[in-house]
């Protein structure tokens, strides 16, 4: 691997035009952080928002399931070192059954504490081009609309900060052009070649060929797919704690729509039979964990919980028109029932 430049070397280079200007002002004057790898695609996005001036801070996860996790974590370390940056770590070891789960799930929890700990506004993921095609044909192949094709978003609203991924429109192909052209060094994960991994075989089989021959009309097409799915879901949810509450819509394609999308963040992936419950009876319980309620105007969406109420909270839900399954949620949580309205 060709060594890193040095700090000297990057601060002479001129900035590419690679991230938007949109994006780069919400993260201008933010207090940001980066969830960093090691790998080619979080190593170059390292590197452009140094080039663009932007402030940043970044956490690493060593999961030590590869000889070079270690190498890795040294050299997150190095580059935090040499460009002031500020740097959190996490070592882990996971169970190799359904591991891309937990490790998702063991990655967000660190980011997410390490965000409220330190009052971090900004979440920046290295997810680029090919990612998301990637799971664009993974879903088209499931029978998805365009709300679960389009997955990934370049800004993003979470509960307590913004996730944004800069470099959702250019593909890795740039991505590594940029990493050689400037002597970069990063470190490749074999894993991401493994062909018993679905998405690694979308990877290779199809969307690695298809952005090499089309690139500039895909990126183009995922742009005007953006702006078509905001037309389509053109209200973002009021969230207080995992509290979403939307307006209800006159088409119901819609409402399962902006449900279906909160499901996921609230960790559960909804069956069509699951989404056929809740259009049917208006008011279910998915999977034993999660509640969805419609009422004249609103559609409010909570983790189920049955616990015992006092009188005189009840009659706050019964006087802001509170669903009764969505009460009990609202009490363990201190949610004072007037916020909602």
């Amino acid at each position: 691997m060709p060594p890193s430049p040095n700090v000297l070397e990057i601060n002479s280079l001129q900035p590419l035009p690679l991230l938007h200007e949109a994006t780069l002002s919400h993260l201008r004057n933010r207090h940001n952080l980066v969830a960093f790898s090691g790998g080619g695609d979080s190593t170059a996005l390292f590197f452009l928002l140094i080039e663009h001036n932007i402030p940043f801070d970044i956490a690493h996860v060593n999961y030590q399931t590869r000889d070079q996790s270690d190498a890795e974590e040294a050299y997150a370390s190095k580059l935090a070192r040499e460009h002031h940056k500020q740097l959190f770590t996490l070592k882990c070891q996971l169970d190799q059954s359904n591991f891309e789960h937990q490790a998702r799930k063991e990655r967000y929890a660190f980011f997410g504490k390490i965000i409220q700990e330190y009052s971090y506004e900004t979440l920046l993921t290295a997810h680029h081009l090919n990612d998301s095609l990637e799971w664009f044909l993974m879903q088209f192949t499931r029978g998805a609309g365009i709300v679960e094709m389009l997955g990934m978003q370049e800004i993003e609203e979470r509960e307590s900060y913004k996730l944004i991924r800069p470099l959702l429109h250019i593909s890795k192909k740039t991505l590594q052009s940029y990493l050689e052209e400037h002597k970069i060094t990063y470190f490749n994960d074999a894993s991401n070649d493994a062909l018993h991994h679905l998405r690694n075989q979308f990877r290779h089989t199809y969307a690695t060929p298809l952005i090499e021959a089309y690139e500039a009309g895909i990126a183009k097409s995922f742009a005007y797919l953006q702006e078509d799915k905001k037309r389509f879901l053109p209200h973002q949810p009021k969230r207080i704690h995992d509290l979403f509450i939307i307006p209800k819509e006159l088409d119901d394609l819609i409402n399962i729509r902006q449900i279906d999308k909160i499901l996921k963040m609230l960790g559960l992936l909804p069956s069509k039979a699951q989404r056929d419950e809740i259009l049917r009876t208006k008011t279910c319980v998915i999977g034993g964990k999660i509640v969805v309620c419609f009422t004249e105007e609103k559609i409010f969406i909570a983790p189920y919980s049955t616990v015992t109420m006092d009188k005189k909270f009840k009659e706050l839900c019964r006087n802001e028109r509170i669903p009764s399954k969505i009460r009990p949620y609202l009490y363990v949580s201190s949610i004072d029932p007037s916020a909602l309205r």
